[in-house]
C-alpha cells in the first residue's frame, strides 16, 4: 500500500479521503446510476492522472480515497469529476426526471481530509459506511 507513484522530477504519496452529496442530499443514487457512476469516476480519475483508491456510493453521498498528483489541486481535481459526472447523468437520465440538469446534480462544497497514515483505518470506514448508515436508521426507528 505505501507505494510512491513518480512524475518526471518526483515520488509522491498524496491521498485524500473526499466526501460529496448530490443536491438537496436526495436519495439518487441508486440503481442504475449508482452503477454507472463508480465506472464514470474511475475513468474521470484517470483524465486527471489519479486513481481512486477506495470509493462507495452512499444512497445520498459519495465516499471516496483519491491518491492526486502533488501537480493538481485538490479542489481542481473534485471539480473536474463533479462537474463531468453531473454532465453525464444529465445526458444519460436527462429525459426521465426533470432534475437531472447538468449543473445541477451535486451539491456545492465537499469534505477533503489528508489521509497520512491511517490508510487503513480510512479504507475501511469506507467500507463499513453502508451497514453503519442502516445501524443508525434502525435506531432510528425505535426511538
Amino acid at each position: 500500500m505505501d507505494q510512491y507513484r513518480s512524475l518526471s522530477h518526483s515520488k509522491w504519496e498524496c491521498k485524500y479521503h473526499v466526501v460529496f452529496i448530490p443536491k438537496y442530499r436526495r436519495k439518487l443514487l441508486y440503481g442504475r446510476i449508482r452503477k454507472e457512476l463508480g465506472e464514470v469516476f474511475h475513468r474521470l480519475s484517470v483524465q486527471k492522472e489519479s486513481r481512486i483508491e477506495e470509493g462507495h456510493l452512499m444512497p445520498d453521498h459519495v465516499h471516496m480515497m483519491l491518491s492526486i498528483p502533488p501537480k493538481y489541486a485538490v479542489s481542481q481535481v473534485i471539480g473536474f469529476l463533479k462537474g463531468k459526472s453531473a454532465i453525464h447523468i444529465a445526458r444519460e437520465f436527462g429525459e426521465r426526471r426533470r432534475n437531472f440538469v447538468g449543473q445541477h446534480f451535486w451539491a456545492r462544497g465537499y469534505f477533503v481530509s489528508t489521509v497520512g497514515r491511517d490508510e487503513a483505518v480510512i479504507r475501511q470506514y469506507i467500507r463499513d459506511q453502508e451497514k453503519e448508515d442502516r445501524r443508525l436508521e434502525q435506531m432510528e426507528l425505535l426511538r
